[in-house]
């Protein structure tokens, strides 16, 4: 216990809890950064290890294991070590695997770099939410919760873009030399170090959440704190999050289970929104988008072109989300998104679907309107996805926990996430060449229609309210 002080209530200080939340944030834009940074490189690996497609695959995917791993175990390791120390393991990761994965000396290695990148996205897709949740005032809380998505946005961004100017630099391809006659692709995977390192330093010059600090019994941390991002009466605040945990019982996953031994409601709806949010396919979108488009009759560089296009909106819609999350509310946003995707994924599967079939190559090939509907529908399924499941997942599971089990929950929650991530990602090829892309896009309009009713009977809406009123 403490006595209040004339420093403790003071006006919050908005400039400080956006640059702290920004500084959280670049853990989602390394997220977005190294699982894209490979997408320039699969080629150029693969012929540098003579790896078999299978094998190649494999490396490709197990950063999406690994990152299952990482957000696994990043929830109890916050909650024990704080949530700083946690950002900070994760940029020493990040550090490690930029390296080792440009110089690696075959496959195998290879993999393990990838992997240990793989833990360390996992831990910053937990504990970037977590900390912006616990830092944030309850009117910007939304906002600056979709941080987290506009960052890793940004990331799969600028990691294409990085991969592009390096291939151009090594004369178009990522087998070229570039400086220091090192091939290009080993560059591309060493350009995500500085951005790690600055993720390290960032975490470092931040304060910690008062949430962790009033478990760990430094109430007059958490109270300074408290008044530069909170301000007002921070005494009452500080009794109100210590109601709320506690520093005798060390939160565990088993604080998850009901009294009758199930998980309790909250954290399956948790569970809910991070496979919905991978089921209704997004990551083909990302992750295939070139392969796909090719498919269906576009040129490669036509292709190339439509997967800039693409995450430019993603990009654009996502502020949206942050101009509109806190104005009407995380379950409006996503049922509207919700109802939007239904309809571009089923308009997707329909022309996909009754699209005449190649003989020689087996794919669907648009013609006249048909490809421009196709196109169309593609990126207005990003819109609608760009402002509400994209942002807005991240928002409530940052959020929709109550203090005591919200790392925990929200670690278990992400891990699920990436294990549904890696099932979409690893079973859309034998869907494209067993059933076709008509088939693929019907199960994820499916996956879409089954997320209204989700939303309209499971999600409550949380704008406006305290952490400690969930």
């Amino acid at each position: 216990m403490f006595t209040q002080k004339n420093d403790i209530v003071a006006k919050p200080k908005a400039s400080f809890v956006i640059l702290i939340a920004c500084a959280a944030a670049l853990g989602g834009f390394l997220f977005g950064f190294d699982t894209a940074v490979i997408n320039g490189a699969v080629s150029a690996l693969q012929k540098a290890y003579n790896a078999s497609s299978g094998m190649t695959g494999f490396a490709v995917s197990s950063a999406l294991l690994g990152s299952a791993l990482g957000a696994f175990f990043a929830g109890p390791f916050a909650d024990r070590q704080g949530r700083i120390k946690t950002m900070a393991i994760a940029s020493v990761l990040f550090t490690l695997s930029g390296i080792g994965s440009g110089m690696a000396f075959g496959i195998w290695d290879f993999i393990f770099w990838r992997a240990l990148g793989g833990i360390a996205v996992g831990m910053a897709s937990v504990i970037a939410p977590a900390y912006i949740a616990e830092v944030a005032p309850a009117h910007l809380r939304g906002r600056l919760g979709s941080l987290q998505q506009m960052a890793i946005v940004v990331g799969i961004f600028m990691a294409l873009l990085s991969d592009y100017f390096i291939a151009l630099g090594a004369g178009g391809s990522a087998e070229g030399l570039f400086w220091f006659g090192v091939p290009a692709w080993r560059w591309m995977f060493w350009s995500e170090i500085p951005p790690a390192i600055l993720y390290g330093v960032a975490a470092l010059m931040i304060p910690e959440s008062p949430r962790y600090l009033v478990a760990q019994g430094q109430d007059r941390k958490a109270a300074d704190i408290l008044a530069k991002v909170v301000g007002g009466d921070v005494l009452s605040k500080v009794e109100e999050i210590r109601q709320t945990v506690s520093r005798e019982d060390k939160p565990k996953f088993s604080d998850l289970l009901s009294r009758s031994g199930g998980l309790l409601p909250i954290v399956w709806a948790g569970i809910g929104l991070s496979i919905l949010q991978q089921f209704v396919g997004i990551n083909v979108i990302f992750y295939y988008s070139s392969i796909l488009w090719q498919a269906v009759g576009f040129s490669e560089r036509d292709s190339l072109l439509i997967t800039v296009i693409t995450g430019i909106v993603n990009i654009v819609t996502t502020f949206i989300a942050i101009a509109t999350v806190d104005k009407f509310g995380r379950k409006p946003l996503l049922l509207l998104g919700s109802i939007g995707m239904t309809v571009t994924l089923g308009t997707l599967a329909l022309v996909f679907g009754s699209a005449a079939i190649d003989p020689a190559t087996g794919n669907p090939t648009l013609h006249g309107t048909a490809g421009i509907i196709a196109l169309l529908a593609a990126n207005l399924y990003v819109v609608f996805f760009g402002f509400s499941w994209g942002p807005i997942v991240w928002v409530l599971l940052g959020e929709m926990f109550n203090n005591r089990i919200r790392a925990a929950a929200l670690s278990l929650a992400a891990s699920i996430q990436w294990i549904a991530n890696f099932i979409v990602s690893t079973t859309f090829p034998p869907l494209l060449k067993t059933f076709g892309l008509g088939s693929a896009y019907g199960l994820y309009t499916i996956a879409a229609a089954i997320s209204i009713f989700f939303v309209a009977l499971l999600v409550r809406e949380t704008k406006g309210k305290e952490l400690e009123e969930m």
